[in-house]
């Protein structure tokens, strides 16, 4: 089946719902709970999926939040509607076994059993085999700023099925609502939901292979990155 029909297939629909409902999770614009989208599902699941089906389908915008930061600043984070989210899942769900045999083993942000203590203890271990000196990249405001077009193009190396790809732009596309006013977004991708972290690394992994072929030596977690060398002048 095309991939389209693996990410819309019953089981996979299943498994998304029960991993969007075990992390709770506030409600997004529509203000539908994780416990009332059940009840909203079975009665609206077939014309929903009729809809992705036939590329009729339209996210809502994400809403708005701001988390304080520990250093004092703010994250905005986007919280997309609960069936936004089992959607995103579901996509993510069947896109994480294709790229996750491309990303190197220095990448450890929002990967299956890797965490950012094991970032750290990477470093460690290429600082004891002399990699002394680094150099920490931040990659200020990244989510904000992600150009859709470049990441569509990386997605269709490897996604063949461009109903897909539409999919995910119209995710990408889908706005931000923020006091009761809807902005359109053109760039970036909106931290939170499901999809997003796959999609960011995705998108640097492209950085990450330029890196290995240049024989730079780094660790990665999401947008932080270190780059070590074993003298200054390297």
């Amino acid at each position: 089946p095309e991939l389209l029909e693996e990410i819309l297939e019953k089981g996979n629909l299943n498994r998304a719902f029960k991993r969007v409902k075990a992390n709770k999770g506030a409600p997004g614009i529509d203000g539908i709970t994780v416990e009332e989208t059940g009840a909203y599902l079975r009665e609206n699941q077939k014309e929903l999926i009729e809809r992705i089906r036939r590329g009729k389908y339209t996210p809502d915008p994400v809403r708005r939040v701001e988390i304080p930061k520990p250093d004092g600043g703010i994250r905005k984070l986007g919280i997309p509607t609960v069936k936004d989210r089992i959607f995103q899942q579901a996509i993510t769900q069947r896109l994480t076994p294709v790229y996750e045999p491309l990303f190197p083993e220095n990448s450890y942000g929002y990967r299956p059993g890797r965490s950012a203590k094991d970032a750290i203890q990477k470093v460690k271990e290429y600082a004891e085999q002399g990699y002394i000196h680094g150099i920490a990249l931040d990659l200020p405001k990244y989510f904000d700023t992600l150009n859709h077009e470049i990441l569509l193009n990386i997605l269709r190396r490897n996604v063949r099925d461009e109903r897909v790809i539409q999919w995910i732009k119209r995710y990408l596309k889908s706005g931000v609502m923020e006091d009761g006013v809807v902005m359109e977004t053109e760039e970036g991708s909106p931290q939170g939901g499901n999809t997003p972290p796959l999609l960011a690394n995705i998108y640097l992994n492209e950085f990450d292979q330029e890196y290995q072929k240049r024989g730079v030596v780094f660790v990665r977690y999401a947008d932080d990155i270190v780059l070590l060398a074993k003298s200054e002048r390297a």
